[in-house]
């Protein structure tokens, strides 16, 4: 079963270096239909080794090296494999929603003439999300950190022809950088604490230091907890380093599906929930992760009250929602924060989906205020965008519901303040959401309709549900 365990990622990379060499060579669908088949793969693998590690007994955990990558003095650092509850669950929801994200785009992106080059870079992402959550140790972690930070940025400016793409792109690779850097020193200061990088040699150290073995300071249990959350604030868009996010629009709808959405911006969140041994140690850091948690997430929802571009109201509201995960963390609710990211990359990538579906049938328009009335034209993208305005709105008894719940209950636990400031957002939340979903499928129309065709064929195109 060790074996499967290695070819979840396998897949992704095998679907990015057949395109990348024969791509030119195959019709334009044929490589969409190969990448979407090889994520999906990974997907069915990933539930294989799911119910294998069900079966196990407590503590379940799968723990695997291939081989050894390079070893310097005392440091070795092993190409390695490492399934517990969270990478499995993390598996499961990358591999299966990049699965539907990869269909929807082989129409969304039917008409670009790089649409190869785009399930090229697609491919590399999936391979590059499922290295970092399957990593058993911080270097490889950071391997596949770096692999979706240069794919995000490939994917941003994939319409580079465009000025505002190709700044953007850059603005989300700079800022990350920033985050990089912390997760680096934090590297540096664990192996100095603990003389180990893998994940199972790390926290043995923490578990003996809590039996009066090996000692793990305090101070020290701060230190890396807070450089971990330099990294995680930059990769998952906290303030002050969330400015990369809203920008980021700027890519394939489908990007912004999975990127934006459902996977990269919640590896930081991932990062911190695996790291949550030392998170433990250290109240302090626990604080200061859940204040910069929910202050993200107060001025995110409040900048999206305002936003009039579709992909915008739902970029701020990917930032707040971040932001409500990480004041679970910082609340000591480590279960609960995985929740919401479960839910939120549903329900997020569903929106994204249901938007792109809006401005493919509005000719590219993206302005909420010239929209209106469309649910009449397309009820298919009306109803399943207004199920996840529902659950991302908290209204019972959809997802939404239940994970935000659990956050508020532990934020309550640890400041009533915190709670307030929980609650608010979530009703801005549902206004925010609310008031997308009016101006674009109710009132009256307010768009003009395109006219299409040549000769005597000129007619009248009214919006309509996508292919």
């Amino acid at each position: 079963m060790l074996g499967l365990l290695f070819l979840i990622p396998a897949l992704p990379l095998l679907g990015f270096a057949v395109n990348l060499a024969f791509g030119r060579y195959l019709p334009k669908r044929a490589t969409g239909w190969l990448a979407t088949s090889l994520v999906f793969g990974a997907f069915v693998l990933s539930v294989v080794e799911y119910l294998h590690l069900l079966s196990l007994p407590a503590p379940r955990v799968l723990d695997a090296n291939l081989f050894t990558w390079f070893q310097v003095g005392s440091l070795k650092v092993t190409y390695g494999a490492y399934l517990d509850p969270l990478s499995a669950v993390m598996i499961l929801f990358v591999t299966g929603v990049a699965t539907l994200i990869h269909a929807y785009s082989i129409g969304y992106m039917d008409h670009d003439p790089r649409v190869r080059t785009f399930f090229v870079y697609l491919n590399l992402f999936v391979f590059s999300m499922l290295t970092l959550v399957l990593a058993n140790n911080f270097v490889l972690t950071f391997l596949g950190w770096e692999g979706v930070g240069a794919c995000s940025y490939w994917l941003i400016s994939f319409w580079f022809d465009r000025n505002t793409a190709a700044s953007a792109g850059k603005k989300a690779f700079i800022v990350n950088r920033i985050g990089d850097f912390g997760y680096m020193l934090a590297m540096f200061l664990i192996f100095e604490t603990t003389k180990s990088l893998s994940y199972r040699g790390v926290f043995a150290s923490i578990g003996a230091a809590n039996h009066g073995g090996f000692s793990m300071s305090p101070e020290q249990a701060t230190a890396i907890a807070l450089l971990l959350f330099l990294g995680a604030a930059g990769k998952s868009a906290q303030v002050p380093l969330f400015v990369w996010l809203v920008d980021a629009m700027e890519g394939p709808t489908p990007v912004s599906a999975l990127i934006h959405a459902a996977t990269m911006v919640t590896a930081g969140v991932y990062l911190m929930a695996r790291v949550s041994p030392i998170v433990h140690l250290s109240p302090t850091a626990g604080t200061v992760i859940a204040v910069v948690g929910v202050l993200t997430a107060f001025i995110a929802a409040t900048a999206a009250t305002s936003q009039n571009d579709i992909k915008k109201v739902l970029a701020y509201s990917t930032v707040s929602q971040l932001g409500y995960m990480f004041l679970g963390i910082g609340s000591g609710a480590y279960v609960a924060a995985i929740f919401l990211m479960i839910t939120h990359a549903f329900y997020k990538a569903l929106l994204f989906l249901g938007a792109g579906s809006v401005i493919h049938s509005m000719h590219d328009e993206q302005d909420i205020k010239k929209m209106g009335g469309l649910y009449r034209l397309m009820p298919i993208t009306g109803f399943t965008f207004i199920l996840a305005w529902l659950s991302i709105a908290g209204v019972p008894p959809f997802s939404g519901f239940f994970s935000k719940g659990d956050v508020l209950l532990a934020a309550y636990s640890k400041s009533p303040l915190l709670w307030a400031l929980g609650a608010i957002t979530a009703i801005l939340t549902a206004y925010y959401m609310g008031r997308e979903v009016y101006l674009v499928f109710f009132g009256s129309p307010r768009y003009a309709k395109s006219v299409v065709g040549s000769g005597s064929g000129h007619h009248d195109s009214e919006p309509h549900e996508s292919p």
